[in-house]
């Protein structure tokens, strides 16, 4: 709180206080406060004439006291004259002691000074030694430190650098007044240098052994590929031990437990070693520098930039050098064994998705450059190799943790294209084999050959090997084991593609049964169907027989498809289209056949010629009805000989119906007017050689009904009492095979003879005629 001024009326005794003060410091605080209250009041004037009176009441006491005293003033001046004279004297006597005092102490004060520089420079040698220990000491910590460097111990370098800083450098600098403040500054200042050559010579150490390791890929992946290729053999040796595990692929975990004895790491054997030193050591550096994110971009970077010196513009698949598909697969191998190790040794350096990307990318470009190297490979051979080296190489990774779905489905489409190329092959072979057959029955000279044969074709062997004599000859020609060899040679080919590794076999099925179908159906029976525009019997009645056999082992190939098809293939009947194409297709050749023999019937029933007004009998059957029957009985005994019974039957029914009625045809031709009773001796005479023939055959009773109508025409023709064909119930018992049109025409043709044409029987035919006429149309 301040201090409130006081007020003064009369100024008279303050100034008594003020004057009466024994220190300045109380003559200030006596006199402050009476200039504040006059200054305050507006009597400063006031004040100064107080302090004026008081000054003049002083002088007038001076100069009374002056007056009154007067003597006893000039004593005390004698006196003080007195003094001051002494005063000099011993002033001067002082004096002179003060030189002689000063003149030892100039002396003591040098010698003083001289000691007090002795003990400075002592002090600065001492501290100059001090220094230049410390200094030393920083210097020994910078030269070990490079040292360190030179030596490639570049994480001891670093920690030495770091004890330097905080051992000496940096109490140093933090101490403004330490002799080493300069060379510790300094020093200090280039520690980011000297820790920058530590990482470019970390570096460059690593990039040494990222290139050793680029070069060294083809050949881990190499080892690799070898150790998968041992694990296959070992697998495979177990298989045939216990068929049991054939259910269980590489890779899986029981194999890895069977194969847990045969230790091997691909990193470190006898052929390899991959030591991950430099690149612990530079990441170690890089961690301790604070600068693991760059060091991580940098070195990803980097393998970014060695994965494409790694593969190639192109590749050629049937070569075996450093542009091969092997090379190729071993290289990508390789870098993606180093780095899943690297993921796995330092995972904060290495990510799944950074392998995953490269591995991803590599896997792209290898199969980009596959596909278009598959443009030239026109040998199924060659894919089975390259899907060989796949295999492989998915095996392989999918032992590291890689996922191969993308390499799986390629080897699908190496599939297709196998099978494509299968089929081309097998379609040329196929389509030259049946172009080159003979269309003969196969000769068999020894039981060696009837062996092979027995063994490559499907067909029922009627009598056993011991029973046979040879030479002899099979029903089919040699087309028919020819290609069932091919048919064999292309289901273990198909198959042969699966061996190792393929995990879609149900695509192998499928394709195996269409492409069967295809080449069964397109080369074999087609080209078969059309052969039998040919004009030659034995030829029509072989391919009859090698379609009965190739239907047989259609049959035989269905069910040999189902017991070989996977267990993840559709389960029920399994059928091929060949094999209904093959059973059709007989009807057509039967039918061919029956063209054929029809067709000579026909030209040999227009060789026929009856005089059916002929004035006397004939004496024997006529040539062409002779030439007919010898005709049938060659070609049943010759060339109809290999058709199966039921077949030769069926031809002998129909050869005997289509000449049956073509004989029948011959009286009724329109250009016949009028038979005589000669002129049906003669075909009478030629219908009995004819019956006579067919009872002598093995199925002649059969056979004979065939002849039924032309027989009972005949005897119609023959009757004396031709009126009973008009008579309905006796017809039916007599004559009920003979056609209702037929038989008044023919009668109408030989009635012509007879003297009572007018009779009854003439007007019967015409009232049976009309009403014939008038229920089924007229056939004139």
């Amino acid at each position: 709180m301040p201090r409130k001024v006081q007020s003064y009326d009369d100024y008279g005794s303050a100034v008594q206080q003020i004057i009466l003060s024994t220190t300045d410091a109380e003559f200030l605080d006596q006199l402050i406060p009476v200039l504040k209250d006059a200054t305050s009041t507006n009597r400063s004037s006031a004040l100064t004439q107080d302090l004026s009176q008081y000054a003049d009441d002083r002088e007038v006491e001076i100069e009374r006291i002056g007056l009154t005293k007067h003597e006893e003033f000039l004593g005390s001046v004698n006196q003080l004259q007195n003094v001051r004279e002494r005063t000099v004297t011993l002033t001067a006597d002082i004096l002179e002691l003060n030189q002689s005092i000063q003149a030892s102490t100039e002396k003591l004060a040098a010698q003083k000074q001289a000691l007090v520089n002795t003990r400075a420079v002592r002090e600065n040698i001492s501290d100059v030694s001090e220094a230049l220990k410390e200094s030393l000491k920083i210097l020994h910590s910078v030269n070990n430190a490079h040292d360190l460097i030179r030596k490639k111990k570049y994480y001891g370098a670093l920690k030495s650098l770091d004890d330097l800083q905080n051992e000496f450098l940096i109490p140093t600098i933090q101490n403004q007044y330490a002799t080493q403040h300069r060379l510790a500054d300094l020093i200090q200042k280039s520690i980011p240098a000297s820790q920058k050559i530590i990482s470019e010579a970390v570096m460059t150490d690593l990039n040494t052994w990222l290139y050793r390791i680029r070069e060294t890929s083809q050949f881990l992946g190499e080892v690799a590929f070898y150790h998968t290729e041992s694990r296959r053999l070992r697998q495979s040796d177990r298989v045939q031990e216990n068929e049991f595990l054939d259910h269980f692929s590489l890779n899986s975990a029981i194999e890895l437990v069977f194969d847990e004895s045969e230790e091997f790491d691909v990193l470190d054997n006898d052929e390899l070693q991959v030591d991950f030193t430099p690149l612990f050591e530079a990441l170690h550096i890089h961690e301790a520098l604070g600068q693991s994110d760059k060091f991580r971009s940098e070195y990803a970077a980097t393998r970014r930039r060695q994965k494409e010196l790694l593969l190639p513009g192109s590749i050629c698949l049937t070569t075996d050098d450093e542009r091969s598909l092997s090379s190729l697969l071993e290289g990508i191998a390789g870098f993606a064994i180093i780095e899943k190790a690297t993921m796995r040794r330092a995972p904060q350096l290495r990510t799944a998705i950074d392998v995953e990307e490269l591995w991803d990318s590599m896997c792209s470009t290898a199969i980009s450059l596959t596909s278009k190297a598959l443009g030239d490979i026109h040998n199924a051979e060659i894919l089975v190799q390259i899907k060989g080296a796949f295999a492989l190489f998915i095996q392989t990774m999918e032992g590291w943790g890689y996922s191969v779905t993308r390499l799986d489905d390629f080897l699908v489409t190496l599939f297709d294209k196998y099978a494509e190329l299968l089929k081309r092959r097998f379609s040329e072979d196929f389509q030259e084999i049946v172009s080159t057959d003979d269309y003969m029955p196969m000769a068999i000279n020894t039981r060696e050959q009837y062996e092979k044969v027995a063994n490559v074709s499907w067909f029922a062997q009627e009598q056993p090997i011991e029973e046979l004599t040879f030479p002899c000859v099979l029903p089919f020609s040699q087309m028919y084991p020819l290609c069932c060899i091919d048919i064999r040679n292309f289901l273990n080919q198909f198959y042969y593609f699966s061996n190792d590794y393929f995990q879609h076999p149900t695509k192998i099925d499928d394709t195996l049964r269409k492409s069967l179908d295809e080449l069964l159906t397109e080369k074999v029976c087609k080209s078969l169907v059309e052969r039998l525009s040919s004009q030659y019997p034995g030829q029509i009645v072989q391919i009859l027989t090698n379609l009965e056999h190739f239907e047989t082992a259609c049959q035989e190939l269905e069910q040999l498809l189902i017991r070989a098809r996977s267990s993840g293939s559709a389960g029920g009947a399994l059928n091929l289209a060949a094999t209904e194409q093959f059973r059709e297709h007989k009807k057509t050749a039967e039918k061919r056949i029956f063209e054929l023999v029809n067709s000579k019937i026909d030209d040999l029933m227009e060789t026929a010629e009856y005089d059916w007004m002929a004035p006397n009998p004939p004496s024997e059957p006529s040539s062409y009805i002779q030439t007919l029957t010898t005709y049938l009985s060659n070609i049943m005994s010759t060339t109809l000989l290999g058709l199966p019974r039921e077949i030769k039957e069926l031809i002998y029914f129909d050869a005997l119906s289509h000449a049956a009625s073509k004989i029948l045809g011959l009286p009724l031709s329109p250009d016949v007017k009028r038979i005589n009773p000669n002129g049906v001796v003669a075909l009478a005479q030629d219908v009995q050689h004819l019956t006579d023939f067919v009872d002598g055959l093995e199925n002649g009773f059969m056979l004979r009904s065939n002849l039924d109508e032309l027989e009972q025409t005949i005897q119609l023709m023959q009757s004396d009492n031709t009126d009973e064909f008009f008579d309905a119930s006796t017809r039916n018992k007599k004559y009920g095979r003979v056609d209702a049109m037929n038989g008044p025409i023919l009668l109408e043709k030989l009635t012509q003879q007879i003297s009572s044409a007018s009779g009854p029987t003439s007007q019967r035919f015409a009232n049976f005629s009309s009403n014939l006429s008038s229920r089924f149309g007229s056939n004139k």
